[in-house]
């Protein structure tokens, strides 16, 4: 099998952080690839590898996109994890990546983000993601997480995941990167399970907050967050407008505030 690893650039970087996020089963509402998504725009990235994904996915599954160009001819995208970098301030940078969950190899596929990991000499990862939850849509975005060491996550003031069951690949590389002795945090965001809408920008919005802190990042954060109280607005009303929708979420409260 060939290498799926391709460096399009090799920079020197000061003081790198990766953050990396996933589509579908570790990303509810797509939080994490849209904060990923959000953090390219600011900081203007730039492509720098990416790690193709045909030996490892089930293409009837996450299925190549087929694009037709200008002069009427057809692409076809192969699905890829693509890492972009840009400055985060004037003395160092962050390396950004986001792309499909691998079906097949992820021992194989660690080992390649491993390497990206190594050629740029990243001291620190944060890993995104969201899960659906019993939580009331318009209370704020709930964030727990894992760490290689527990004061990451007493400083973010994040609780403590406690989940135990079926893992993804966020669980699997954390642990992977962490075995190499880098410093590695996992974020999540708990979303309502009620709402089927993709993206969710509150919940991008509140991974955000939560890795502005923890890479001390001065970001402008004003127009995820106009987005994620446009969201909560649409949300209200769906809500409004049904009734059976209007008592579950009643229901929740007062279970909340019971607790």
């Amino acid at each position: 099998m060939r290498d799926p690893l391709k460096f399009f650039v090799r920079p020197v970087l000061r003081d790198a952080s990766l953050v990396l996020a996933f589509d579908g089963w570790n990303d509810a509402g797509a939080a994490g690839s849209t904060a990923v998504a959000f953090l390219e725009r600011e900081l203007h990235a730039v492509p720098l590898a990416e790690i193709e994904c045909e030996e490892l996915l089930d293409l009837t599954v996450t299925r190549p996109n087929v694009r037709a160009e200008s002069d009427g001819q057809r692409t076809i995208e192969w699905p890829k994890l693509s890492f972009s970098f840009g400055s985060a301030d004037a003395s160092r940078e962050l390396v950004l990546a986001e792309g499909p969950e691998p079906h097949l190899r992820w021992r194989s596929f660690c080992d390649s983000v491993s390497e990206v990991v190594r050629v740029v000499g990243v001291r620190r990862v944060v890993l995104l993601g969201a899960y659906l939850a019993d939580v009331v849509y318009s209370r704020p975005v709930s964030v727990t997480g894992f760490a290689s060491h527990p004061g990451l996550l007493e400083l973010l003031d994040v609780a403590a995941s406690g989940y135990e069951g079926p893992t993804g690949i966020v669980g699997v590389l954390a642990e992977h990167l962490a075995a190499e002795g880098h410093e590695v945090v996992s974020l999540w965001a708990g979303l309502p399970h009620y709402i089927n809408a993709s993206p969710n920008p509150r919940g991008a919005l509140a991974l955000v907050q939560k890795l502005v802190v923890f890479l001390d990042l001065k970001l402008d954060l004003e127009g995820l967050a106009r987005e994620a109280a446009a969201f909560e607005e649409r949300v209200s009303t769906l809500v409004a407008s049904d009734p059976e929708l209007g008592e579950y979420v009643r229901a929740l409260k007062k279970r909340e505030f019971a607790q």
